[in-house]
């Protein structure tokens, strides 16, 4: 879901304009949902309910902390299932002793995952949305089996116990299956800039006259769109494609020292692309750029410099470029001036 402090005009872009633009008389409840979900745990723009949001996303992290706990679960319930079928077996104590602990560890983990799950789940669009809601949901009914299975042990009804287990299990396998498609098929949580290709070397890509200054703007690489922002003598790059859902960062807005995605609000910095705020957790690739002037052997001595970026070493270097006072008649140059990080 998109952040409510952000425009209408403003969410209107790119491939989902479409979507955005044409809404139906009747909301689907998922997104309907979603709006009650995403207004709660944005509360009203707080600036702690943010920092809150960030540790759920994992951008501490650098990846999905949803990703990590869900493993906390199905590892603890994949033990509870053996050794329930090992005490069914062998009727040892150590047997089920190890089962029910390992279902408790199981039911703490799903709770962290729930949470994560949903603060996740509050900023995912079409078509993926609705697919996550019924991942969410089947979760919900597996953790209700095991805590049905948690429960009965206490009253040591062994046959209950295994049957609620293994029927949780089994919804666990289909709801892993859901979660597992909307990573490798709607690609929710993966890096959106794994796939595009960066100039290993200096290549020009845009004029320096038509980087105007605090301005977002987009220059292209072989199909691959390029973030470039100048202030005053210094000049970022940044992949423009939104790491988390593909926003065009180009139409986002400066904040401070970052760029904020016209989606769903991610901020990323200039100086080195790390995530200031998510929902995204992937860092921006970010280029060396360097500016390069040529003095023409004319007349006129007319002087041209266009903007070259490369992706380096992945570190952003800012560089500053200043004009020579006095030049030989037609005589040609060129000036590439590296301003230490």
């Amino acid at each position: 879901m998109t952040n409510p402090a952000i425009t209408g005009p403003q969410r209107i872009m790119g491939d989902f304009a479409s979507d955005k633009a044409e809404t139906p008389a009747s909301k689907p409840v998922e997104e309907r949902l979603q709006k009650l979900l995403d207004k709660a745990l944005y509360a009203n723009g707080s600036s702690s309910a943010q920092k809150i949001r960030n540790f759920l996303n994992g951008t501490w992290l650098g990846e999905p902390l949803h990703v990590v706990l869900t493993d906390v679960p199905i590892g603890a319930w994949t033990v509870t299932i053996i050794f329930d079928a090992l005490d069914l077996i062998h009727k040892r104590r150590e047997f089920s002793l190890a089962a029910d602990t390992s279902l408790a560890v199981g039911l703490l983990g799903a709770a962290g995952a729930a949470f994560t799950g949903i603060t996740d789940w509050s900023d995912v669009d079409p078509p993926a949305r609705r697919l996550g809601l019924i991942h969410g949901m089947l979760n919900v009914g597996v953790t209700a089996l095991f805590a049905t299975s948690f429960f009965l042990r206490k009253r040591n009804s062994r046959t209950g116990v295994r049957v609620s287990a293994a029927l949780g299990y089994g919804l666990m396998s289909l709801s892993a299956h859901l979660g597992g498609k909307m990573v490798y098929e709607q690609r929710v949580g993966v890096d959106r800039t794994a796939d595009e290709s960066f100039p290993d070397h200096f290549v020009a890509i845009l004029t320096e006259s038509q980087l105007a200054e605090n301005t977002p703007t987009r220059a292209m690489y072989e199909g691959v769109p390029i973030l470039l922002v100048r202030r005053g003598q210094r000049i970022f790059a940044l992949a423009e494609t939104c790491s988390h859902f593909s926003g065009p960062l180009s139409e986002g807005k400066l904040v401070g020292d970052s760029i904020e995605c016209p989606y769903h609000a991610s901020r990323f910095a200039l100086d080195d692309g790390h995530v200031t705020n998510g929902p995204a957790v992937h860092r921006q690739p970010c280029l060396e750029v360097r500016v390069r002037a040529v003095r023409s052997k004319c007349a006129s001595h007319r002087l041209t410099t266009d903007i070259r970026v490369s992706l380096g070493n992945g570190v952003c270097r800012i560089h500053s470029w200043a004009l020579p006072q006095t030049q030989a008649p037609c005589c040609s140059w060129r000036a590439s001036v590296r301003n230490p990080v």
